[in-house]
């Protein structure tokens, strides 16, 4: 590293070229920063004797270039006041111009402005990045040609400053001999990016973005970076946008390690530094256009795949992208067929369709999806689509006997992404019917059929329970349909409901053209019907295991309740609950008022709105006087709420 002082004008003189590396921002001074450099400027001038007058620091690197060429130098720090001083000089350069002082004005352009002899890029002192070097060639060729763009506006500042009764000589004088700067300028040991980043701590921070480009291109010929940007970088950045941070992460997750968000830069370093930055670029531009695909699925060409991609995008399930990127990379190579690719996607949406009915969270995907490609590679299987299978089965996929209760009794609508997956949910129910002509769901929505808000006339209607069944069952999947008159039914009685069902092109409402009565009796019945065809949609992909179906538990006498590892003897259904609100109680008290806001009938802190009150705790009271069926619903929704896995909630019944 050589640190000096100096002027600006060895700065400038002799056959030489700053070029802004892309890791720079765009030019970005305003009418602030250039108000601050006139004044400076105009008291130097204004005073008799001008002393030096420190302007900051100036870091350079020498860039690799041929023996017969310019001298170039990679600009790390002090781009916006050298470029501005630069377009002062311009300006400067075109009023000599203009008053006729063609000598001065060609003595401006060829000592501090261009490299006479050269041509193309080598013609210019400076060479803005690549965002801001259109412009600035245009400022240099036809300056009077307004462009919207702070770099002309800063021309058109000064020019008219310049104007304004200026002595040129003078002002040339006190800019190119007046102004001091320390030049730093590194060796090949030093890292420009730290030092760039260390002398503007204070301004904003660099993005990911930023971080990446500047490390890939730095290690990449100043010769080649203009063709290596145009030709791979761009085109990517065009295609992700700011997608590109996210998408280089999942890229790096590609191998099965889960790479937090703030040590993409220094994985990146280390994958650049091994593989050599073009080649790297090279393979990253290859899957950026696959990941392009992901978030943008109807730029698939095959159709079942691209409706595959649109169902997985809606279920908002980026974290299964770098798994997603190893599956789409076997059919873009060939290795696999676009069959078996829409089979293995479809294999994900089961897997997380199952999860998300039988509440199993999620927030442990980011974990999961990474490592399935490399576990993978390990299964001794003939196709793809079966190792899929078995690595994603000993991920905490659920069970048929699971996934079956689940279904008829999880509260599946609700907030966040709820609304989306219950809608898919819904949508490949009735794309099961496999109608000849199936007409687009996409301007159907969620319809509750007993209503979110229940009028005098459903209250009658359900009955002396209605507040418990309408707390129990209203977001259940018997209770939901599709259609494209929400606003219109509202709450309206069940009978107008039906008649407007019937009116419905789709199947799934014909269902409701022979039923006079909606109660929980039938939306348990509705349920079953629709878990039963859900079970052959989304059919258990892992080794059969033989489950007893607990079918209805009207009828039935429990004798056994399994809670995290924890056994209670119990005799009846009321015992059941009982234990199960114990536990939640002890083990999560600050979830009591979630479960009182969203079951007022069955929870809460005033014992006189039930009809068979008992004490809880912390002050919290549940309503004892419920069935079986009312009971073992309530249970399954509270281990929902708990998080609680399928083998940590289990009952064991007689008849």
């Amino acid at each position: 590293m050589d640190v000096s002082s100096t002027i600006f004008q060895p700065i400038f003189e002799g056959v030489k070229q700053y070029v802004v590396p892309l890791f720079q921002r765009s030019y970005s001074w305003g009418k602030k920063e250039w108000m601050t450099l006139w004044t400076d400027i105009k008291e130097l001038y204004d005073s008799e004797n001008p002393r030096q007058h420190f302007m900051g620091s100036l870091v350079t690197i020498p860039a690799k270039s041929v023996p017969e060429g310019v001298a170039k130098f990679s600009l790390i720090d002090g781009q916006q006041r050298i470029t501005t001083l630069y377009l002062i000089l311009m300006a400067m350069g075109d009023l000599y111009k203009e008053s006729g002082q063609i000598e001065k004005y060609e003595e401006i352009k060829n000592i501090y402005l261009v490299n006479p002899y050269k041509k193309g890029n080598d013609y210019y002192k400076i060479l803005p990045t690549q965002i801001d070097r259109d412009v600035f060639k245009s400022i240099s060729s036809n300056p009077e040609v307004k462009i919207e763009h702070e770099m002309w506006n800063a021309y058109n500042f000064f020019r008219k400053k310049l104007a304004l009764n200026i002595d040129l000589d003078r002002m040339k004088n006190i800019i190119t001999t007046k102004l001091s700067i320390v030049s730093i300028v590194l060796d090949s040991s030093d890292n420009p990016y730290l030092v760039f980043e260390s002398l503007n701590h204070k301004g904003k921070p660099l993005s990911v973005a930023d971080l990446i480009r500047n490390y890939v291109f730095m290690s990449i010929h100043i010769e080649k970076q203009e063709e290596v940007y145009r030709e791979k970088w761009k085109p990517m950045q065009d295609r992700l946008g700011e997608s590109i941070p996210e998408f280089v992460r999942h890229y790096l997750m590609m191998g099965g390690e889960y790479i937090n968000t703030g040590d993409v830069y220094n994985v990146l370093k280390e994958q650049i530094d091994n593989a050599g930055a073009e080649e790297y670029l090279e393979r990253l531009c290859i899957y950026s256009e696959m990941y392009e695909i992901f978030l943008h699925p109807e730029k698939e060409d095959n159709i079942e795949i691209r409706n595959e991609l649109i169902v997985l995008k809606e279920l908002d399930i980026s974290t299964s992208y770098p798994l997603l990127l190893n599956l789409y990379s076997l059919y873009k190579q060939k290795i696999i067929e676009a069959k078996e690719l829409v089979q293995m996607l479809f294999v994900i949406e089961n897997y997380i369709i199952r999860r998300f009915v039988c509440g199993v969270p999620s927030n442990q995907l980011n974990k999961i999806f990474p490592p399935i490609f490399s576990q993978m590679q390990k299964i001794e299987e003939d196709s793809y689509l079966l190792k899929l299978k078995k690595a994603l089965q000993a991920k905490n996929y659920p069970k048929d006997y699971d996934f079956r209760e689940c279904l008829k009794t999880a509260k599946l609508y609700g907030n966040g992404d709820r609304v989306k997956k219950t809608k898919i949910i819904l949508e490949r129910i009735e794309q099961s019917f496999k109608h000849k002509e199936i007409s687009s769901l996409d301007n159907m929505t969620i319809e509750h059929v007993m209503p979110q808000t229940l009028s005098d006339e459903w209250k009658i209607h359900l009955g002396d329970d209605c507040e418990q069944t309408h707390e129990l069952y209203l977001n259940t999947l018997g209770n939901l349909t599709l259609t494209a008159y929400n606003s219109e039914l509202s709450n309206d009685s069940f009978k107008r409901k039906r008649e407007i069902y019937n009116e419905s092109h789709l199947e799934m409402n014909k269902y409701f053209s022979t039923v006079e009565k909606w109660s929980d009796i039938e939306i348990k019945q509705r349920a079953g019907i629709l878990a039963s065809k859900l079970m052959k949609i989304y059919p258990y992909f892992g080794e059969t295991i033989n489950s007893s179906d607990l079918s209805s538990v009207t009828g039935t006498k429990p004798y056994s309740l399994v809670v995290l590892g924890q056994e209670f003897n119990v005799k009846t259904w009321a015992d059941v609950l009982m234990y199960t609100l114990k536990v939640v109680s002890d083990l999560a008290p600050d979830k009591l008022e979630n479960i009182e806001t969203d079951y007022p009938s069955l929870v809460g802190k005033n014992a006189k709105i039930f009809r068979r009150p008992k004490e809880l705790c912390n002050e919290y009271y549940y309503e004892s006087n419920l069935s079986a069926s009312h009971i073992y619903n309530f249970c399954k929704q509270l281990v929902n709420v708990m998080e609680l896995s399928e083998d940590e909630w289990k009952t064991e019944v007689t008849n």
